[in-house]
């Protein structure tokens, strides 16, 4: 065990907890003033309800031993032998119980992400129970493909610290309850105006952070590696901004605070995949586009004139399709010899493989969410009422405003 490694992913995981908080004021300030805290409840709670499932069986199942490829075994069931002490089989140089709760980190963050798709108008009580089965039944397997030594790693895809795991996943389950719930009362009639823009940025700030945490602490070590993965998601992000604010100035003539905010966090999106196989001019090019593809995300959902409330398909889903198939692109082994050369440095065989992960990742994520939110819904029903809804959920849900003044 060494004890540089452990400082440094115990500082990780505690930046990557720091996100849900900063996902919950990033999406708050893009919702009404009505129902600020009931966006902020949805991304703070996932901390509580995801680490009680987490530590009960969600680990387990993503980081047991592999059965068949498709889901762990129940060796780790209520953490049953995570102790501080290295686990060979899933990490050597850092104590199980940090690399537990690291990943314990992502499983709340990803749960947290969806809530902006269905935000201002999903019963409290309905997120709850969604997220407790959408954890279990989609998380945990896609962590196991993925991570845990499941079919993907077998295949040899290539994600270094969630592309597929989280924001596909996120993304693919954000348009199934989009379409499942219908679109908010008013829209399409009526605009739906951020009511605190500062909140957001501040938000995206914090997310822009503890990046830093999810991406270089991925590596799992204070080494090369992590460095390489800091390095190139500062850069992503900094070109998602700049290629969402030039595409947004070409198309409506003004760049706004709220395209610098989005394409920041959709160039985060789209470097998570690639952070540990790909250098930093790569990582300018994978950035930039994905301000510019994510932007057109938002631009086809208006199209299609579904409700995705905060963009979670545009910018999480649309962004790590992108990443996880720049990664197939641009990976090469001067960077990370544990990984694959792309399509660039002579292995187009790894961008079939990426479209494969990408596909089976999508497709899985978006079929189950739409059989949970269906289950939900006959249980107890997903909508607030429309009266509820004209209300605003702060004192529907929660019985208190965000503001008084």
């Amino acid at each position: 065990m060494q004890a540089a490694d452990t400082v440094f992913i115990l500082v990780s995981a505690a930046v990557v907890m720091f996100m849900t908080p900063g996902l919950a004021l990033f999406y708050g300030g893009l919702t009404r003033s009505k129902n600020v805290l009931g966006t902020i409840m949805q991304s703070f709670c996932a901390l509580g309800i995801i680490t009680l499932l987490w530590f009960l069986l969600g680990y387990t199942l993503a980081f047991g031993a592999d059965m068949g490829g498709i889901i762990g075994g129940l060796d780790y069931l209520g953490l049953k032998g995570v102790s501080s002490a290295p686990e060979p089989s899933l990490v050597s140089t850092i104590p199980h119980s940090l690399f537990m709760i690291f990943q314990c980190m992502f499983a709340v963050l990803t749960v947290a992400l969806i809530s902006g798709a269905y935000a201002e108008r999903m019963k409290f009580s309905s997120f709850l129970l969604f997220s407790v089965f959408w954890s279990i039944l989609v998380y945990s397997p896609l962590c196991h493909w993925v991570w845990g030594g499941g079919w993907m790693d077998a295949i040899g895809a290539l994600d270094f610290a969630g592309g597929a795991v989280v924001h596909m996943s996120s993304g693919s389950a954000a348009l199934a309850a989009a379409l499942v719930l219908g679109p908010r009362s008013g829209y399409g009639q009526r605009a739906f105006i951020p009511h605190n823009l500062p909140m957001t940025v501040t938000g995206a700030s914090i997310l822009w952070l503890g990046w830093f945490g999810f991406n270089a602490g991925s590596a799992l070590q204070a080494d090369g590696i992590a460095v390489n993965a800091f390095v190139v998601t500062h850069a992503a992000a900094s070109m998602g901004l700049l290629g969402w604010i030039a595409i947004e100035k070409l198309h409506r003539q003004k760049p706004t605070t709220l395209g610098a905010a989005s394409g920041a966090i959709a160039g985060l999106v789209a470097i998570t995949p690639a952070a540990g196989f790909v250098g930093p001019i790569s990582s300018l090019f994978i950035g930039f586009l994905a301000g510019v593809v994510c932007y057109g995300g938002v631009l086809l959902k208006e199209k299609l004139h579904f409700d995705d409330s905060l963009d979670v398909v545009a910018i999480h889903g649309l962004g790590g399709v992108w990443g996880a198939l720049a990664t197939g692109i641009f990976a090469s082994t001067a960077i990370n010899s544990g990984g694959a050369n792309g399509l660039l440095f002579g292995n187009p065989m790894q961008l079939w493989i990426q479209f494969v992960s990408v596909l089976a990742a999508c497709v899985f994520s978006f079929v189950v969410s739409v059989l949970i939110l269906k289950a939900v819904d006959k249980l107890i029903g997903l909508r607030v009422t429309p009266e509820e809804e004209e209300q605003g959920l702060d004192l529907s849900m929660h019985s208190e405003t965000g503001y008084k003044f």
